[in-house]
């Protein structure tokens, strides 16, 4: 039987009084300290692939009631909430999804986006789309892209991603991105054992020298439809470890305060890798991270099980001091650490799913 994820309530807001709010410009810390800097935002809940760890198709199948076009936020809601968590420090905004290039004139979000004051706009995409809109999406002011790709081998590349896509697709988007630059360009594997880790080797070898970064991600227990077990893991030590053998590796340090990828460089030069062990080595003290979704919903966790809803306050009228009252509160209050207290328990819980809130 076919099960449907259903999108998780919001947790009621109330208004707080605009003037208790933090002062106009003051960053924002929560109550472990860790300052808002990084703004992730999901432009649609659809998407061409139904990869295994994400949109599972026995899942997410060919019926499934994806979100009408009237529930997602518009460009100018979305702009407005940005703007007003620019101006409380965030200084990276990235664009999710589902595939982000799925929504339509997305190049027009990321325009008025790349037009507030000291932010870096970037995507990740699967990069099938990239052919066609590289160059929109640099024309409109988009940084860099991220694609994610997680087996070079194209008969099990088919197999992840679930829509019978060729890995050449994703190769040629990767190349699209570069040749009207959008780089550096970072490559995501996420790695399942038992499933894509036959792959790693192979990744390596053929990012090597190739100017791109390439980065290997723990198989995490986002949603409740991929099915998550912890002995699917394949910790990114041992990803390091496989790579070294093959093509020693040195630690490099991270590029700046809450990165969340642990980097190595090849000791030849052949560029570097990254890692990220959010289950093994988990980094939530150090997170900046907060994620409005497709239809409107903030979250202060990628674990999150209840989102707070922004946008019915946006449509009924709330001012800029009344929304960024809310936002203040919300990141104020924050005190998620799912990684560092996961357990079987909590890996079960009934989470939001990552077509809703992105990676």
């Amino acid at each position: 039987m076919k099960v449907i994820p259903l999108q998780l309530a919001a947790a009621p807001l109330d208004l707080p009084d605009p003037s208790l709010r933090p002062a106009a410009g003051e960053p924002l810390a929560d109550r472990r300290g860790r300052q808002v800097r990084d703004l992730r935002i999901s432009v649609t809940d659809r998407c061409n692939f139904r990869c295994v760890y994400c949109m599972p198709r026995e899942v997410f199948g060919h019926d499934y009631p994806f979100l009408p076009r009237r529930e997602l936020l518009s460009f100018e809601e979305i702009l407005r909430v940005a703007r007003l968590f620019v101006e409380r420090g965030v200084r990276k905004i990235r664009i999710t999804g589902g595939e982000p290039l799925l929504r339509k004139d997305v190049e027009r979000l990321i325009e008025m986006l790349a037009g507030l004051p000291g932010v870096e706009v970037t995507l990740t995409t699967n990069g099938v789309l990239l052919p066609k809109l590289a160059q929109r999406l640099k024309d409109a002011g988009l940084h860099r892209v991220t694609v994610s790709l997680d087996a070079l081998d194209d008969a099990l590349f088919r197999r992840m991603n679930d829509a019978d896509y060729p890995v050449e697709k994703v190769l040629e988007g990767i190349e699209a991105a570069r040749s009207v630059g959008l780089g550096p360009i970072k490559v995501n594997m996420v790695v399942k054992r038992g499933t894509n880790d036959c792959d790693i080797e192979a990744m390596a070898r053929h990012f090597r020298h190739s100017g791109h970064i390439l980065r290997f991600i723990e198989f995490m227990d986002v949603g409740a439809s991929n099915g998550w077990k912890m002995d699917e893991v394949l910790p990114s030590r041992d990803v390091v470890a496989r790579i070294d053998r093959l093509f020693p590796l040195e630690p490099i340090d991270p590029n700046y305060v809450g990165e969340v990828a642990e980097r190595w460089r090849y000791k030849d030069g052949a560029g570097e890798v990254g890692v990220i062990s959010s289950v093994t080595q988990a980094f939530c003290a150090t997170c900046t991270r907060i994620r409005l979704s497709t239809e409107g919903q903030l979250y202060t966790c990628l674990f999150a099980q209840q989102g707070h809803d922004l946008r019915t306050l946006l449509r009924q009228g709330a001012d800029d001091a009344q929304l960024d009252a809310v936002i203040a509160k919300v990141w104020q209050n924050r005190e998620d650490r799912y990684s560092e207290i996961r357990t079987a328990e909590t890996a079960a819980l009934r989470k939001i799913e990552m077509s809703y809130i992105g990676g």
